[in-house]
């Protein structure tokens, strides 16, 4: 990972940056796949955004690699249920029946997302959902000293398809039109 995420400073610029913003219609679709009072992790909580509108339906625990967001959530959420870990290697010997992200993934680098996604099936009870956002398009790059790696809904299905049943794929618009893409899919 890297250190955007590990400074106070980023992490409340980041915390400003992205207020206002949330996963509320992800969400919305999501609950058309896995019922209420399922177990769900988020990976990537950052400021906790999405945990709370989670936490309305589902018995979430949040998580993250960062130790400042891990700070934040749990000084604003002391009953909270938080976990450290990476994205990729998700070393966690809880089980779940959903698995959520919001604009997470895209900072895995293929190899990566190959092993997160791999380790997110073994995590996952008996036909377990993930719901993933991703951005949209064709190649990587570095913004503000982040990897951003970019998908289209052809390479999402290559990744997922060995381990999971692909449940819906549709575009969507967070800043341009189309210009992300919302999976959701079930464990086989």
């Amino acid at each position: 990972m890297t250190e955007y995420y590990k400074t106070k400073e980023s992490v409340d610029e980041y915390i400003r940056l992205a207020e206002g913003v949330n996963g509320g219609a992800l969400i919305k679709k999501l609950k058309q796949f896995l019922p209420p009072k399922a177990s769900l992790l988020e990976i990537g909580t950052g400021p906790g955004t999405d945990w709370n509108l989670l936490k309305e339906d589902y018995q979430v625990t949040g998580s993250d690699n960062s130790q400042e967001f891990l700070k934040h959530l749990k000084a604003n959420n002391p009953t909270g249920s938080f976990l450290e870990l990476d994205a990729i290697t998700l070393v966690t010997d809880k089980k779940f029946e959903g698995i959520y992200s919001n604009k997470v993934l895209h900072h895995l680098r293929d190899d990566e997302l190959a092993a997160s996604i791999k380790r997110q099936h073994e995590i996952l009870g008996p036909n377990g959902i993930v719901c993933h956002s991703f951005w949209r398009g064709e190649g990587s790059e570095i913004f503000k000293g982040l990897f951003v790696n970019y998908h289209s809904e052809n390479a999402l299905r290559t990744f997922f398809e060995d381990h999971f049943e692909i449940l819906l794929i549709e575009r969507y618009a967070e800043f341009e039109e189309a210009d992300s893409l919302l999976l959701i899919a079930k464990k086989r």
